[in-house]
């Protein structure tokens, strides 16, 4: 009986630590694109001048703190407690950040469409209080009731039901606060919109339809941008609540598709923030000065880029000299 029973636990413990290397895998590789994705924003905020307008800005401080957040999800040595302590609390700390930037970037989309005011630039420094203030505070009171663990290859939290109560308030109570703000804000836009249009459509004004239009063509690609945080962390609040209430039992499936989509938050947001008109014209331009004419003209892209019209969320915010 003893020799059945030591089996069967050495054949759980040898299933627990190849679901455990699944999982490290998958959060690494999805932290690595999401790394790639978020530096290459960053790169070009650098590099193209003509990017550094106070609405790309905002990018560029979310695209910063989703690097950082994807780094310190990579980063880890497990032979140091220290280590381990300073990689998991650093990528709360972006983490947190980077949606609170996003609701920066609600904020000032509302402000300049539903509320028409031109002083979006000076929220500038009460955006870094509001948003580096935040993520130390929640990251100062995470650390409550935490003791790490190392259980040979990855770092671990040892939680307490109160270290468990303060994760959710400290990371997912935040989080759907700023999904709620950001659903609300787009709502009022489109609505603003909305009405736009059909008092430009009473009066017959034809190039106020114009504009209203182009407004409408701008808000249908930021319009789904709180889709990225529910869909990046939906899986991942689910299994909080869930081991939470089941404390040491976890599902497979669901911590699969938790560090996957919460890994991948990184690359959603350079794709849907920062690949925008502006940057694609950008490196069009650059790679248009190094082209033949004879190669330039059997590229249709590159002239359509040149010839579009912008009406991004940098064209509804009135930009300072």
């Amino acid at each position: 009986m003893a020799p059945a029973v030591a089996a069967a636990a050495s054949a759980a413990v040898s299933q627990a630590l190849r679901d455990r290397q699944i999982l490290d895998a998958v959060g690494t590789g999805a932290a690595a694109l999401s790394l790639v994705g978020s530096s290459f924003i960053v790169l070009c905020y650098l590099l193209f001048r003509e990017l550094r307008k106070f609405s790309f800005k905002l990018v560029f401080y979310l695209a910063v703190s989703d690097m950082f957040c994807s780094l310190f999800t990579i980063l880890g040595d497990p032979s140091n407690a220290f280590y381990c302590f300073a990689h998991d609390y650093s990528a709360h700390f972006f983490c947190v950040a980077s949606f609170l930037w996003t609701t920066t970037i609600a904020f000032t989309l509302h402000r300049t469409v539903v509320k028409h005011k031109t002083d979006v630039e000076e929220f500038g420094s009460i955006f870094h209080l509001y948003v580096w203030g935040t993520s130390l505070a929640t990251t100062v009171l995470r650390s409550i009731g935490s003791e790490y663990g190392r259980p040979g290859s990855w770092c671990w939290i040892q939680q307490g039901s109160m270290a468990k109560v303060l994760h959710l308030i400290t990371f997912y109570l935040p989080l759907w606060v700023a999904i709620l703000y950001n659903g609300f804000t787009y709502y009022e836009v489109n609505r603003m919109l909305n009405n736009a249009t059909r008092m430009a459509a009473g009066i017959s004004d034809r190039s106020n339809q114009s504009d209203i239009r182009a407004d409408r063509k701008a808000f249908n690609r930021w319009g789904y941008y709180p889709l990225i945080l529910i869909g990046s962390w939906a899986f991942a609040t689910i299994n909080r609540l869930y081991d939470f209430t089941n404390p040491g039992h976890k599902i497979f499936w669901l911590s699969f598709l938790d560090v996957g989509f919460a890994g991948l938050m990184g690359l959603f947001n350079s794709i849907a923030y920062g690949l925008n008109s502006s940057v694609r014209r950008a490196i069009s331009e650059r790679i248009d000065t190094f082209l033949p004419e004879r190669i330039k003209r059997s590229l249709p892209t590159l002239s359509r880029l040149r010839s579009q019209q912008e009406n991004e969320l940098t064209s509804l915010i009135v930009e300072g000299n």
